[in-house]
């Protein structure tokens, strides 16, 4: 139980900076996205952060491809 309240609180914590300039980052028509798609994406982000970290280090060209 204690590992699921970590992993759920590093998947908040994580989901914050990514909605503002990671999802942009990944997918260029997330750039333009409103406050409402943040908020409707940000459980999938919080539940999904080590793929989405993935992801965007992969975008960001700081990750193996």
């Amino acid at each position: 139980m204690i590992a699921l309240a970590i992993y759920g609180a590093a998947g908040v914590v994580f989901a914050v900076p990514f909605a503002l300039k990671g999802a942009g980052a990944i997918d260029p028509a997330a750039r333009g996205g409103t406050w409402g798609f943040r908020v409707l994406t940000f459980p999938g982000v919080v539940v999904l952060w080590p793929f989405m970290l993935v992801k965007w280090r992969r975008a960001s060209g700081d990750g193996p491809s």
